[in-house]
């Protein structure tokens, strides 16, 4: 498992160059041709995650996955979190570190896909510009893909929901969909060795507008915990 995961680590990069420049010239000149890089990248990287690793993965909750806009709060314990809304979404946006969008190639296409980058050091204004954009990203038909604990979490370590998720809830008319997972039994955090199994992850029933922020972030961590505690018992 230590070369087939290096073999998977050197591939997941050289996909992400080879791929991401060969479709540069056509998402400059029509930048939504680079929601479809992103699915066949994340395509291709759950195939070699699958051929090189012994990882695959099972979807569940069907139902709850969203034909129209919606903010998806998800569990994330590995980088295959961000890796499977692609395949699952139609044109998702993510709420992620600013720091993401420095990486070659990588950063470019997270401008191009409209993510919504993250500046812990631009304070108040910087929640003001998160929610314009998110507000945007819904009229244009997106899912706003949010990892409510702001970083990816070891599993069986203590988690925190951060209340940038709350203020979404608040501002955006649309359904919160919690989803838990077990991802970070088989590729976690920062490890490099990956292990055999079948990830899983469950979409929930959404959220209903209408409550506090303390009353809602306390229903979404309840409901994703209690699940993801489940999923990591299998």
């Amino acid at each position: 498992m230590v070369i087939r995961s290096a073999i998977f680590n050197a591939l997941f990069w050289i996909w992400i160059v080879v791929l991401g420049l060969a479709g540069l010239p056509i998402c400059l000149v029509y930048p939504p041709f680079s929601f479809v890089i992103s699915r066949i990248w994340a395509l291709g990287t759950l195939s070699m995650l699958r051929v090189l690793c012994g990882i695959t993965h099972e979807i569940r909750g069907h139902e709850y996955i969203p034909a129209t806009a919606a903010i998806i709060a998800s569990k994330h314990q590995s980088a295959w979190d961000t890796v499977i809304f692609w395949t699952l979404l139609k044109r998702p946006a993510y709420v992620l570190k600013r720091e993401l969008l420095w990486f070659p190639v990588f950063g470019w296409y997270l401008l191009l896909l409209r993510s919504i980058y993250i500046d812990r050091k631009a304070g108040a204004s910087a929640l003001k510009r998160i929610l314009r954009e998110a507000q945007d990203r819904v009229t244009r038909g997106s899912s706003i893909v949010i990892f409510p604990e702001g970083t990816r979490i070891a599993v069986g370590a203590p988690s925190s929901y951060q209340p940038g998720v709350a203020a979404l809830y608040q501002h955006l008319d649309v359904p919160v969909v919690p989803v838990a997972l077990n991802s970070g039994k088989f590729w976690s955090k920062n490890a490099f060795v990956k292990t055999p199994g079948k990830i899983t992850i469950e979409f929930l029933p959404p959220i209903a507008s209408g409550l506090k922020s303390r009353e809602f972030l306390k229903q979404l961590q309840d409901s994703i915990e209690n699940k993801a505690a489940e999923l990591i018992a299998l």
